[in-house]
């Protein structure tokens, strides 16, 4: 697969990067950590997004400096990798050669990362503010990387009037509005994960198992050229449609139950997300076609909302009040349940628990908060859903949508609409 992006986009958003940044500091970007699996296997390696972003070097084992000298209105750019030996060759395989780094990232500057420590002393002497991420941007989680805690103890260890900035607010705001290639990465991701669900319409059948459903979806998207799933996919049959990140998926779908799939395709990096909820049997009952189609109109309605100048928080609030609606015809809610509610805990939250809409990127839940302004080019997920406990299943519906003043429906081209229902 012919990929979307070439040295000229990482040279782009580093030049975006200092415009940002304080005169005279440097950018420190770490890899991700790899993560042992067992004795002498890691995890399938992912490079950190921001790393990524601006530098394109997917290898392990990398760092990248940047020196904004605005005194001799100039930059320095490095990035330090592996240095291969015979026995790593031997038993791990191809590692960047200094000169494929260079042709990757656009970075002139390569050096093995034994030279880090040298050179990053070097820029010490010239700087007091070091930009870094300390949780590499793994969006709301409490982990913290060791390796970069480690490095920043050292360093405040030996200089004194050194100031740490957080890189995060600057990166998530550069990475937000997406261009022409992160919107073609994302469509392509999109288009990969349409294909999938096309072939997994006709291969679910009562019997089949939902691990048989995730190794489909798998080979559809190796197959395709993606690098594999965005996120674990979602497999849910049955009363599994109601565990809201459900992906044992190891469960028969059985007839008459609903399968709930959540799933995406990653192309160069860059994530589809989309939710499809279908009949095993390839037949709606009359109540699991009323609640679809509550859903669907639901997602119809909020899908033009997605505009410049709101925000997710409003998103979710327009989407609950017509939500709130949609249980009452159902008759799963009663204006009364409504007036008597607690305003703490809203009694639509027993059928619809999260919210409408998260950013998508390069993280499936990507950069951004439920208060940012939404600006033209950024890419959202619509996914209302209800779900009904005391039924034995939920609905949740998703497409991806890029942010403009006509909002376009990315995964427009994926079934969605209801045909057939059992007599």
């Amino acid at each position: 697969m012919e990929k979307h992006f070439d040295k000229s986009f990482f040279v782009a958003n580093r030049k975006r990067l200092y415009t940002q940044l304080l005169q005279n500091s440097v950018v420190v970007l770490f890899s991700a950590e790899q993560f042992p699996r067992n004795g002498d296997q890691f995890y399938k390696y992912r490079q950190n997004s921001d790393t990524y972003y601006f530098s394109g070097l997917t290898q392990e084992k990398t760092i990248i400096v940047l020196f904004n000298d605005t005194t001799n209105k100039r930059v320095e750019e490095y990035a330090f990798i592996i240095e291969p030996d015979e026995k790593m060759l031997t038993w791990i395989g191809h590692k960047y050669s200094k000169q494929e780094a260079s042709d990757i990232s656009g970075i002139f500057n390569i050096e093995y990362i034994n030279k880090f420590d040298e050179i990053m002393n070097s820029f010490l002497s010239k700087t007091t503010t070091i930009y870094y991420s300390y949780k590499s941007n793994i969006r709301g989680s409490d982990y913290q990387n060791p390796a970069i805690r480690e490095w920043k103890q050292n360093i405040e260890k030996s200089c004194q009037n050194l100031f740490f900035n957080d890189l995060d607010p600057i990166s998530i705001n550069l990475r937000l509005q997406k261009t022409k290639q992160e919107i073609a990465a994302t469509q392509m991701a999109i288009n990969i994960t349409g294909e999938a669900f096309d072939k997994i319409r006709n291969f679910v059948k009562p019997g089949c198992w939902e691990y048989e459903i995730e190794a489909e979806l798998t080979r559809s998207f190796l197959s395709a050229g993606a690098e594999g799933h965005a996120y674990l996919p979602i497999c849910a049959s049955g009363s599994n449609n109601c565990v809201l990140h459900y992906n044992t998926n190891h469960n028969r779908c059985k007839a008459g139950d609903l399968l709930l799939l959540d799933f995406g395709a990653e192309v160069d990096y860059y994530a589809a997300d989309l939710s499809r909820t279908i009949p095993v049997s390839g037949k709606f009952t009359s109540r699991q076609k009323e609640v679809y189609n509550s859903v669907l109109s639901v997602m119809k309605h909020m899908k033009s909302k997605m505009i410049p100048g709101t925000t997710i928080r409003k998103l979710n609030e327009e989407c609950e009040l017509l939500i709130q609606e949609e249980l009452i015809k159902l008759k799963l809610l009663t204006k009364k349940d409504i007036l008597l509610q607690d305003s703490e805990n809203p009694v639509l939250k027993k059928y619809f628990m999260h919210g409408l809409s998260h950013f998508i990127g390069l993280d499936v839940h990507d950069v951004g908060t439920k208060d940012t302004i939404l600006l033209p080019g950024m890419i959202l997920s619509c996914e209302p859903a209800i779900y009904i406990v005391d039924e034995g299943f939920g609905i949740r519906l998703e497409n991806d949508i890029l942010v403009g003043y006509k909002p376009l429906d990315l995964c427009t081209d994926i079934p969605i609409e209801v045909k057939d229902v059992e007599n």
